[in-house]
């Protein structure tokens, strides 16, 4: 049976799954990635440690499976998304931290461009808003605050890339300098509607196009990692964004089907098709995992050389409406690490059941400011109805429902732009990540929602879909037919809670929400 090795590159964490070819997990390995807060707002990684702990895992999960790599038929990438590396081409050295996408210092940069009158431009053209989230103006931050950056990258001596980029580069050992439609659909630079990186924006940013990492399909073939690093050489055939890769992985291939990944933030994507639906409701319009026309398959027959990727068929477009949750699973990361109410993240819910409900405690972790649908980079977290009677019990089950309040507004906004254009109603949401083990959780968002809620067999979900990224392009798997018939439900959630009941306490947490703006 032929294996598949995802390499799943998270904010808290790099990953390392194994998977045989019906999608189960063989072995897997997992390191905590150091979180770096160098001021408020400021959130960095170390690119050197990413990829050591990377690689780490890798070895370690084909080390516990007892599975050589050359029994491995391909790798697949999926990556924390809007997060920024600039790296020396000659040395591969990184110029400065990895900026992660809650950092928020590229808010002034965002100014600029609103007040410039180029908002309009970059929606129609990428389908995002102009937020210090993407990818983009963290890219013009670092090449106008590191020494020399801006003059080193016009003499093509540096590399931008998000995390995938990182890795192909590593694991190639500098060979391949690419990424995929969805990772380069977050930079804010990349034209959605023609898969290219876009000139006009280029050039707003002040950003010199050498920097750009060439785009591929996201099933298709990007280099082979280095024989010195894992024991053989295997190919590296599937990249996507962890929430493109989730979507994938859930099966969720047709338009009208829905994925929310439980994870450091939420993130909740709404398969369009082929339609480019811009949102009414603070929602984006993003690039879902694309598969070329006829995909580069790697038989024994030929292989290409290694960066020879210019010859690959172009994708038609497809697209997903997109909400995102700054602070998801991270706010039980708070209780445990700034309350200290728990111990480990795992004591969450029984902390919770303790009381039977958060005693009118409302919690809004917007630590970083709120994400969709709100936008508001200035709102701060609160607590709010806290009593003489109040209990950490209270604030840890209301931090644990703040996870499915906001995943409910998004879901609220996505049913409304879905209206609008026409598309049949939300049926049933599939979950993922790893707060979706969280039962109570699971029922309060199903109750919130008014919808099933259902669980999969195997909820790594994201590193799924990349192994299955990868399997399409080495001929483990056939087409998307195929893998619709690997999926499967582990449990179904359905809603108790009485409508009405179910609009007031969002009427409730709306409120709250409204309170966070400073």
């Amino acid at each position: 049976m032929p294996y598949l090795l995802a390499l799943d590159q998270g904010t808290s964490s790099a990953r390392s799954i194994l998977f045989d070819a019906h999608g189960v997990t063989v072995a897997m390995a997992q390191r905590e990635l150091t979180q770096i807060y160098p001021r408020p707002g400021w959130v960095e990684h170390d690119p050197m440690e990413i990829w050591r702990i990377q690689l780490a895992t890798a070895q370690e999960a084909l080390a516990k499976a007892g599975v050589g790599a050359n029994e491995v038929s391909g790798i697949g990438i999926t990556n924390q998304r809007e997060t920024t590396v600039v790296w020396d081409r000659k040395t591969g050295i990184p110029i400065h931290n990895a900026i992660v996408w809650q950092d928020r210092r590229a808010e002034p940069a965002c100014a600029a461009l609103r007040a410039s009158g180029l908002e309009k431009t970059i929606r129609d053209k990428t389908g995002l808003i102009v937020d210090a989230y993407f990818s983009g103006t963290k890219l013009r931050w670092l090449l106008d605050n590191v020494p020399n950056a801006r003059a080193r990258a016009a003499h093509g001596e540096l590399a931008f890339g998000t995390v995938d980029s990182w890795l192909i580069w590593q694991l190639t050992q500098g060979r391949v300098h690419a990424t995929d439609v969805s990772n380069a659909s977050r930079t804010m630079l990349f034209n959605v509607r023609t898969n290219q990186w876009d000139a006009e924006l280029l050039a707003a940013m002040d950003i010199p196009a050498n920097l750009m990492p060439q785009v591929q399909p996201s099933a298709s073939h990007f280099g082979e990692s280095s024989a010195s690093l894992l024991g053989h050489a295997i190919p590296i055939g599937g990249v996507a964004g962890d929430q493109q890769s989730a979507l994938f992985g859930q099966a969720c291939f047709k338009a009208g089907m829905v994925k929310n990944t439980y994870g450091t933030g939420c993130f909740m994507l709404m398969h369009t098709g082929q339609q480019f639906q811009t949102s009414s409701n603070g929602l984006i319009t993003t690039s879902a995992a694309q598969i070329a026309p006829t995909p580069r398959r790697l038989g024994a027959a030929a292989q290409p050389p290694e960066g020879a990727t210019s010859s690959l068929p172009t994708p038609t477009p497809e697209f997903a409406l997109e909400g995102s949750v700054f602070v998801g699973g991270a706010v039980v990361q708070w209780l445990r690490d700034g309350l200290h109410a728990i111990e480990g993240s795992h004591e969450v819910q029984a902390l919770a059941q303790s009381v039977p409900d958060s005693g009118g405690v409302l919690v809004v972790p917007a630590f970083t400011g709120l994400g969709a649908p709100y936008w508001k980079p200035d709102a701060r977290g609160s607590i709010t109805g806290l009593t003489r009677g109040t209990t950490l019990a209270h604030i840890a089950r209301a931090a644990l429902e703040s996870i499915a309040f906001q995943s409910a507004a998004l879901l609220s906004a996505m049913r409304r732009d879905a209206e609008a254009a026409g598309a049949a109603a939300v049926s049933e949401m599939r979950v993922d990540g790893g707060a979706c083990v969280n039962d109570l959780l699971m029922q309060f968002q199903a109750d919130l929602l008014g919808i099933p809620v259902i669980r999969p067999a195997v909820t790594e979900t994201t590193a799924l879909g990349a192994a299955y990224l990868a399997g399409l392009t080495t001929q483990v798997y056939s087409g998307t037919d195929e893998l619709t018939q690997l999926w499967r439900a582990e449990r179904r959630f359905l809603p108790t809670l009485p409508a009405e009941r179910a609009a007031e306490l969002m009427d409730r947490w709306e409120h709250a929400v409204c309170q966070t703006v400073l």
